[in-house]
């Protein structure tokens, strides 16, 4: 607990609105993303063809749309950002482990790179003093 204390002190003393602009950015996309999910099925089910034969590979489509859909709008307000970003974590490795296992689409391979090291940055920075979470905090 003291660690995360730490960080957030750390993080609340270097704030920047461009760091701000790039967690609701992190957001907004999660959030595009997991519409797009929800909403055409036929991709899903081609990205998800390496994955066919672990077992529940059914929840894992469940699992993503919601963790994108949620995550993303708590991203986007700045409330749990650590726990939203954490649980994009495996959904990032799929998304990256599908290009090694399945069809290599070198830009959707770069992206999920770029969008998982924006989480580890945002798991580690937090949601910064422009957040849902710093006011709360501020009003106890």
């Amino acid at each position: 607990m003291g660690t995360i204390k730490t960080w957030n002190k750390w993080a609340n003393a270097h704030t920047y609105y461009g760091l701000d602009l790039l967690r609701v950015g992190l957001g907004v996309f999660l959030i595009v993303k997991g519409i797009n999910f929800m909403s055409n099925l036929d991709q899903f089910v081609s990205v998800m063809q390496p994955f066919e034969d672990l077992p529940g590979s059914f929840i894992i489509l469940h699992y993503v749309a919601a963790a994108h859909f949620v995550g993303g709008f708590f991203i986007v307000i700045g409330l749990l950002t650590r726990w939203a970003v954490a649980f994009q974590f495996p959904i990032l490795f799929g998304a990256i482990m599908a290009n090694f296992l399945g069809e290599m689409i070198p830009g959707n391979l770069i992206m999920a790179i770029i969008i998982f090291l924006a989480c580890v940055f945002f798991f580690v920075y937090g949601s910064g003093k422009h957040s849902s979470d710093y006011y709360l905090k501020m009003q106890q």
